[in-house]
């Protein structure tokens, strides 16, 4: 199943912003390819701050709702605005990633990818950062936990970048199992293997230069027996496409081959352990080109399921 909505383009960036609208553009177009005839497609539900609150304190995300601008744009920091649409598709990716959730608890479908934005796992508990405001991905583990009784959850994060901010929220959760290969050193300066929190967090850093061989390795041998082995009820994934060799905020080297590998050996363990529950979240990915040929690569391997 695709998660997608039109608000996700009224999140605006300044001129020259990778994190644009122009993404999920480049991503409806290839999604409408004949190879996606069968995918089946619904639309975010608007989702609410209560769904924040539950990664976030309640006056964190008061503050972001009360600095949404009504016209022009607000600067939280160096990297991330704020427009006037930039609330509601906020909302409506959690009531977008919320959904998928119950989709697959359902039984509705087997998987699903949220192709939305502004992405999320750079925001910490009480900080938005790195061009994200709330965090997705913890708001959607959660939620399976509260509305579907999970007892444990596994997330890995492919993005370029170090999801700090899912590392933070879940520092000391062992329900939750944060797995990440991201390039390093790169923004923003953590994801070391020697952050592991309470044995839940597994860091498997990539050097510049690296592709598919480095990435496949880490994988298959600090990343997916970890997961294998956690028995998760639910596989998220922060699924962000910068790591690919066309994306200008990273040095990594990986091809459409490489997400379609990961995908599978994903599903593969969520066949294993939790009735083939994957729900994939968009993150990075900004090379509109490499963007649009990763993604129809991750989601034609989850339509296989």
């Amino acid at each position: 199943m695709l998660i997608h909505h039109p608000s996700f383009l009224d999140h605006v960036t300044p001129l020259g912003h990778p994190e644009r609208p122009d993404r999920i553009r480049a991503i409806d177009r290839i999604l409408e390819h004949e190879r996606f005839q069968a995918l089946e497609r619904e639309l975010a539900p608007l989702g609410s701050p209560e769904m924040a609150a539950l990664a976030h304190p309640e006056a964190f995300v008061a503050d972001i709702e009360a600095g949404a601008p009504t016209e022009g744009l607000t600067r939280i920091d160096a990297d991330t605005v704020m427009s006037p649409g930039s609330w509601q598709a906020s909302m409506r990716g959690l009531g977008g990633v919320t959904a998928a959730v119950d989709e697959v608890f359902a039984g509705k479908v087997k998987n699903a990818f949220c192709a939305i934005r502004p992405p999320g796992h750079h925001a910490e508990k009480d900080r938005a950062m790195g061009f994200c405001l709330f965090n997705n991905i913890a708001v959607a583990a959660r939620w399976a936990q509260k509305k579907h009784g999970v007892e444990r959850v596994a997330i890995m994060d492919f993005d370029v970048h170090h999801g700090n901010g899912t590392q933070d929220i879940f520092w000391s959760d062992k329900s939750v199992m944060y797995t990440s290969t991201h390039q390093m050193p790169l923004y923003p300066g953590t994801g070391a293997p020697n952050e592991t929190g309470v044995g839940n967090i597994v860091n498997a850093p990539l050097s510049a230069g690296d592709g598919g061989a480095e990435f496949r390795e880490a994988m298959e041998v600090a990343i997916l027996p970890r997961i294998a082995d956690f028995r998760p009820d639910l596989i998220l994934i922060s699924a962000g496409f910068d790591a690919h060799h066309r994306d200008p905020l990273g040095s990594i080297n990986l091809v459409e081959a490489d997400y379609a590998w990961v995908t599978a050996k994903l599903m593969d363990i969520a066949n294993d352990c939790c009735q083939d529950r994957v729900v994939s979240i968009l993150e990075g990915g900004y090379d509109l080109e490499g963007l649009a040929r990763s993604v129809a690569a991750h989601v034609m391997t989850l339509m296989r399921a």
